[in-house]
């Protein structure tokens, strides 16, 4: 299975673009999944819900099976987060693992800038970045820049410089 990596600061439109490059990956016979990192305490559960009231009675993982999907939650009880090289053997076989976050890892990514919201770029400061995805204009770029709207040459980018993760 092969990763690539969509990065950047926070309001870029990571997901945006990651909603609109799936669809054209799939459609190019590609079986894709994703793994989202993010530093806030996520819970997607709720409280009153069955699962959520069983979680927090002390159950370590709790898999929730409906008609449609299942979702296993794992509780992590002060354990340190799992690496990534563990995150993907949790998944099932497919091509490609798009991953949104892990920003220090060591694999090839795509930065997501626009200019619009102020922030630099992340640019050499982080390992495996290998072009930037912009709607404007990148002065003294270091990286290929591809158009972010245009998701067909993205999705040749990603295609092209998806790698084996190695740990």
């Amino acid at each position: 299975m092969k990763v690539f990596g969509i990065t950047g600061h926070s309001g870029m439109g990571k997901t945006t673009l990651l909603e609109r490059l799936i669809p054209e990956l799939q459609q190019r016979g590609l079986r894709v999944s994703l793994i989202k990192h993010s530093h806030k305490n996520i819970d997607i559960d709720h409280p009153g819900k069955d699962s959520y009231r069983l979680r927090e009675a002390g159950c370590q993982e709790v898999l929730l099976m409906g008609n449609r999907r299942w979702a296993l939650m794992h509780e992590l009880n002060e354990q340190t987060e799992p690496s990534l090289a563990y995150l993907l053997t949790r998944l099932h076989d497919c091509d490609l693992v798009l991953i949104e976050g892990f920003k220090s890892e060591k694999f090839p990514k795509l930065e997501v800038w626009r200019s619009s919201i102020g922030r630099s770029q992340l640019g050499l400061d982080w390992p495996g970045i290998k072009a930037i995805a912009s709607d404007a204009e990148v002065a003294n770029a270091v990286f290929p820049v591809l158009d972010l709207s245009d998701i067909s040459t993205i999705a040749n980018f990603v295609v092209q410089h998806a790698t084996e993760f190695v740990e």
